[in-house]
């Protein structure tokens, strides 16, 4: 019954797009001593051996970090790094935000990123 949930939570998560992710509450909600450029940068080499290429862009006062899932194109979830004037501000948001069987190599790298 378990993996019958999780299934289904993966296929209806397929269908996420960015602007459906962000309007989720973040699941990550911190202050780093980095800059958005060098936060996005440890992210996206944290994740690029189990995520693959992820999508970086200008954003605000800082970047945005796209995360794509691990068996389809499409989003799992959103970085967005604002600057500070001593570091930046990060919010997460994940499109299966209230599964709690999610794969955890997001947040891991999320907080692994935060000091340095």
């Amino acid at each position: 019954m378990k993996w019958g949930v999780l299934i289904l939570a993966l296929a209806i998560s397929g269908c996420a797009t960015v602007s459906d992710i962000n309007q989720t509450l973040p699941t990550l909600n911190v202050i780093s001593g980095k800059k958005p450029q060098e936060y996005a940068k440890c992210v996206s080499d944290k994740l690029a051996d189990s995520r693959g290429q992820l999508q970086i862009e200008p954003h605000k006062d800082g970047m945005r970090v796209i995360v794509p899932q691990k068996l389809s194109a499409g989003p799992t979830a959103v970085f967005d790094i604002e600057e500070r004037s001593s570091g930046s501000s990060i919010k997460l948001h994940e499109s299966m935000s209230n599964v709690p069987m999610r794969p955890g190599d997001i947040r891991k790298a999320a907080e692994d990123c935060i000091s340095g």
